[in-house]
């Protein structure tokens, strides 16, 4: 599917342009922040050729695309030309966690890019240096220098203007009060035996590289402007309120939230270097066999402040620890595409390790094979932890910010123990793979069946309903009456109630109530569409008592709803039951009886 296409397709199924309040991206994942994520068809996305996966983290929608999302977003954003301020209103509540997470992932996501250039660029150096190809005395270093340290050094900046949009403040005040920090001026007065403001003793700081400060300041200066803006008269907003922002913001800042700030960033760093000094290993093992989950939340980038925090205090822990994930991952990789016959799952496999090795990419191997083969999670998870249990032993920190990668190499505290860890997480991960394999029994038996082999499987799907039998070919709507949407059966129901017709996971509700998906534990997608047209009343007599993503049992009940009404409103509630994934089947049999109780044998799939 072309780039086009998939967003147009994206677009549509997240609840269209009027559902999206804000959307950005980072190396992986589209992240949507939408008025009602009711209302997107997350099953749905899923299946769609180019998207690995759909999570639901910290107030976001993401959407996982892998290595194409820049040209997926570039498309998107020609549709709707959407802000990045996903901070407008929303009509669900999130919790305080998940808008923390938001915020922090909001605010650092559109820097990762720079960051991972500027990283790599001066890992690029070390090895030069090192290896004396060139010196670190010419011309042509300090520029290259330059380059790679400007992200690091004026991050307050940078960090003021991403947090300010994503919570709706002024940008370019907000890019003022972090150039405050490191403006001559204040960074002069550090060698002052003494600073004062209007008396006030003040003890000037550092602020170069550091990200709680700037944190606290421009979450302080969102709320100050929004108080601002509703006393100060609009013909005079646009100067009054900048200055008084100004006024008050950088000596506060400078006085109170920026000291604080690095207090709170040094105790962070402290408190990891208290227990990677106490258990190192246990704190390696944990961090390296749980980091393929933290990034499946959605919240790793929640950790960058700390390995900021950690690199500004003389070296980060954390980023060491997980280059075992990342290298475990790398190795399952490689494992697939040796061990497959598939001639399409080799290439696919083989196209997700370069980007992992050189970038410490890994979504795409994470969503692309880990998620769907579930066998290779405990080598991910054994792999990941005796490698990082090895790295954490050895106390081992980056001096830089550079994602896990061969790029991490050269700044790196210890560089042998290192090597010698992600090798070993990487061929442990490697063999774990070759020698047990990867997928499960039914993936193994479905392969068999497309090779001709007479393996047959049923699965039954019950009656959701009470009433009548009628053939689809007789339900007054096309798409239902041509099969287009799948084989299935049409009901007649004579009692309001619909029941679950299999053990499974509800994919989707529609917010009128009218319409429910279910996913079988099996595999089946099974459509209950309750009369027709009826999404014209508008959610009018019908009452759901489940929500996408519950788990529910054969016969539980999924929804209520007013026969009558339904009735005297001028709709019919013949009801299809459809098996939307047929071509899944060999065959789907009918119930050949004329009239059916709830949890009564309706359907049969052949497998």
């Amino acid at each position: 599917m072309s780039h086009k296409n998939l967003a147009k397709e994206i677009l549509e199924l997240v609840g269209g342009e009027q559902n999206v309040v804000g959307l950005t991206h980072c190396a992986t994942r589209l992240r949507f922040s939408l008025k009602n994520r009711k209302n997107a068809n997350k099953a749905e996305i899923q299946k769609l050729d180019g998207v690995l996966t759909v999570v639901e983290s910290g107030g976001q929608l993401q959407v996982v695309i892998g290595n194409e999302v820049p040209y997926v977003f570039k498309e998107i954003n020609q549709i709707g030309k959407f802000s990045v301020d996903t901070n407008s209103a929303n009509d669900e509540k999130i919790s305080i966690t998940s808008k923390i997470f938001d915020i922090i992932s909001g605010s650092f996501t559109p820097l990762l890019g720079a960051m991972a250039g500027s990283g790599m660029l001066k890992g690029l150096l070390a090895i030069l240096t090192t290896y004396h190809i060139l010196s670190a005395d010419s011309g042509t270093y300090h520029i290259l220098s330059a380059a790679g340290n400007a992200l690091f050094y004026f991050l307050p900046i940078l960090l003021a203007v991403t947090l300010s949009i994503k919570l709706g403040a002024n940008p370019y005040v907000g890019a003022v009060i972090g150039g405050s920090l490191l403006e001559p001026n204040f960074t002069g007065l550090m060698t002052a035996k003494s600073v004062t403001f209007l008396g006030i003793p003040v003890i000037p700081m550092n602020y170069s590289s550091t990200v709680f400060p700037i944190f606290i300041a421009i979450i302080i200066y969102s709320i100050l402007e929004k108080f601002l803006k509703k006393i100060v008269h609009k013909d005079i907003q646009m100067f009054l309120v900048p200055m008084l922002s100004l006024m008050i913001m950088v000596p506060l800042t400078i006085m109170a939230f920026g000291p604080f700030g690095v207090y709170v960033g040094n105790g962070i760093a402290g408190l990891i270097s208290f227990l990677s000094g106490k258990s190192g290993m246990l704190t390696g093992a944990v961090m390296g066999g749980a980091w393929a989950f933290i990034v499946m939340l959605g919240i790793h980038n929640g950790l960058t402040p700390i390995v900021v925090a950690n690199i500004t205090n003389g070296g980060d822990p954390l980023l060491a620890m997980v280059a075992s994930a990342i290298f475990a991952e790398i190795g399952i990789a490689i494992g697939i595409m040796i061990r497959s016959k598939d001639a399409k799952v080799k290439t696919v496999a083989g196209s997700t390790v370069f980007p992992a090795i050189v970038g410490g990419v890994t979504e795409p191997i994470i969503y692309g094979f880990i998620v769907r083969y579930k066998r290779t999670i405990p080598y991910l998870i054994i792999s990941g932890a005796i490698g990082g249990a090895i790295i954490g032993f050895f106390g081992l920190k980056q001096s830089a910010l550079v994602l896990p990668s061969l790029f991490a190499i050269p700044v790196i505290s210890q560089k042998v123990p290192y090597i010698i860890a992600i090798v070993i997480s990487m061929i442990l991960a490697l063999l774990f793979t070759i020698i047990f394999g990867f997928e499960n029994k039914k993936e193994v038996e479905d392969k068999k069946v497309k090779a001709g082999e007479t393996i047959i499987k049923k699965e039954e799907i019950v009656s959701p309903l009470t009433g009548v039998i009628k053939p689809l070919t007789d339900v007054d709507d096309p798409v239902f009456s041509s099969a287009a949407m799948g084989k299935g059966i049409a009901i007649e129901p004579t009692v309001g109630k619909a029941v679950s017709p299999v053990n499974g996971i509800v994919t989707i509700v529609f917010p009128t109530g009218h319409a429910i998906g279910i996913t079988s534990d099996e595999g089946a997608e099974v459509l209950i569409h309750i009369g027709i047209n009826t999404v014209q009343l508008e959610g009018k007599y019908f009452a759901p008592v489940v929500k996408q993503g519950d788990r529910v049992s054969q016969g539980d009940l999924l929804v209520n709803f007013d026969i009558d009404k339904i009735k005297e409103a001028g709709y019919p509630v013949t009801t299809p039951v459809i098996i939307t994934n047929t071509d899944h089947y060999v065959d789907v049999i009918e119930t050949n009886k004329e009239t059916i109780q709830a949890k009564e044998g309706l359907l049969t799939v052949v497998i």
